[in-house]
């Protein structure tokens, strides 16, 4: 279609000549016929549909139109239902939980609302449906009521049910014929496995009878065991009383001997010769020797029967250095050995019981004068060393060769020598020794000094 050519504006909008009244009016006239022969046929269309409810509520949701899809589904004529609340079109349920209103108010809020449920027609009977409900409103936004469009798909629904249940039935037919196949499978399987296990169980009845003459040999083991225990307590009990009577019968005597000889060396029975003397300081010497192998022997046994108790704490090393080397000086002097004691470190405290440390190094020192010769030198050092403290004493001596290292720490050992090898002494004292560092979470080790010589390592944890 052409355009239209514009009209060219050759004089003002105020001289136009005004339209006549009659011209309006009768323009406005024929635009309202229109209007009202449009809506007419709208109207006529819509109640002569027959497929799908429509119908108009209110704003507070009751009918306002009703056509005849609406009658012929629902079952309820324009002059039953109109003026009445849509909420009887729903089951009790959905009544009781206000869902009319809540799709009303959906509707109101989004402009549209749509559900699919179960409705229920003038005669009591349910259909299932698909709903739209649309909100009217004015231009000025003002709410007019609903349009509601409800379409019957019952049947349809009733289809896809029984397709699902085809489907499902069809599903389950291949399922059990699979459910049928595989227990097929584990009846073949069963029966394999019934013939494993009547194998099995030969097997188990012959082990069976192996396992119950294992088990009599067992008791007759665990019998052999218990008095073999019961021996050996016996045997406890026995070296125990043997102890307790060699403290009591042995150390008395030797200390009446002791203090015997030190009442002749004081000259109580008269005056003593040097010869005399000399003999009763052999006496004295011997007495201290022996008295030092019975205390050894008792201190190993009560060691190896866990009844040494201790008492832990901090135990700076200097300390026990200074308390100790006093009491081997008498030793050192005669034999004309030099004791050097180190400064130890401030750091050199030991987690350890301060009178089972004195005891080892008490040892260390009385073996390290022993065996380091005339002129000689002992030396004595304690350090901090990580989460250790250690004190060394280093000699002079011939040292310990490296293959009898693990043996001097067994009991009745003297460096690899035995006991008539000229050097006195019970071969307990480091037994003892490694036992007690041992005890304390540390250990007792021997090395090569430097320059000859041996060196014994006591490790202790730090304080």
């Amino acid at each position: 279609m052409a355009d239209t050519p514009k009209r060219r504006r050759t004089k003002p909008a105020s001289t136009r000549a005004p339209r006549p009244e009659g011209v309006r009016l009768t323009g406005r006239r024929k635009a309202e016929q229109a209007l009202r022969e449009s809506e007419e046929r709208f109207r006529l269309l819509v109640e002569s549909v027959q497929d799908y409810a429509i119908f108009m509520l209110d704003p507070d949701g009751r009918v306002a139109s009703w056509n005849a899809g609406a009658e012929r589904i629902k079952g309820y004529t324009a002059s039953e239902i109109v003026g009445q609340h849509f909420s009887r079109f729903y089951p009790a349920d959905k009544i009781a939980e206000h869902f009319p209103e809540y799709e009303l108010a959906e509707a109101a809020r989004h402009g549209r609302f749509e559900d699919e449920g179960w409705r229920i027609r003038k005669d009591g009977s349910r259909f299932w449906a698909n709903v739209v409900i649309t909100a009217l409103r004015d231009e000025d936004g003002t709410l007019l009521g609903f349009a509601k469009v409800t379409r019957d798909l019952t049947a349809r629904r009733a289809t896809q049910e029984q397709a699902l249940r085809l489907a499902t039935e069809e599903a389950a037919r291949i399922e059990a014929d699979r459910r049928s196949e595989e227990l097929q499978r584990l009846s073949d399987e069963l029966q394999e496995q019934a013939m494993t296990l009547e194998e099995q169980a030969m097997e188990l009845e012959a082990q069976t009878e192996e396992a119950q003459a294992l088990t009599e040999e067992m008791q007759q083991t665990n019998e052999r065991l218990e008095a073999a225990l019961a021996e050996a307590d016996a045997a406890n009990r026995a070296k125990t009383d043997f102890l307790k009577a060699m403290s009591h019968e042995l150390r008395t005597p030797l200390n009446a001997i002791g203090g015997y000889a030190d009442l002749l060396l004081a000259g109580v029975r008269g005056p003593v010769t040097p010869e005399q003397r000399q003999d009763v300081e052999r006496i004295r010497r011997n007495q201290q020797h022996l008295l030092g192998v019975i205390n050894d022997i008792l201190n190993y046994a009560r060691l190896e029967a866990g009844h040494l108790t201790y008492s832990l704490g901090a135990v700076p090393l200097g300390e026990v250095v200074a308390s100790v080397t006093p009491m081997i000086e008498p030793l050192t002097r005669v034999r004309g050995i030099t004791m050097e004691p180190r400064s130890c470190e401030p750091g050199a405290v030991a987690h350890a019981d301060r009178a089972k440390v004195a005891q080892i190094l008490l040892n260390l020192l009385s073996n390290a004068a022993k065996f380091t010769p005339m002129g000689g030198r002992v030396t004595i050092a304690c350090a901090a060393v990580g989460r250790q403290v250690t004190l060394t004493v280093s000699d002079t001596g011939p040292g310990v060769p490296v293959e009898q290292r693990a043996a001097i720490f067994e009991p009745f050992v003297q460096l690899g020598r035995s006991l008539t090898s000229g050097h006195e002494g019970s071969g307990l004292g480091l037994a003892i020794s490694r036992d007690l560092a041992r005890a304390m979470h540390g250990d007792l080790t021997v090395g090569d000094a430097a320059g000859g010589g041996a060196v014994f390592t006591l490790a202790l944890p730090a304080a």
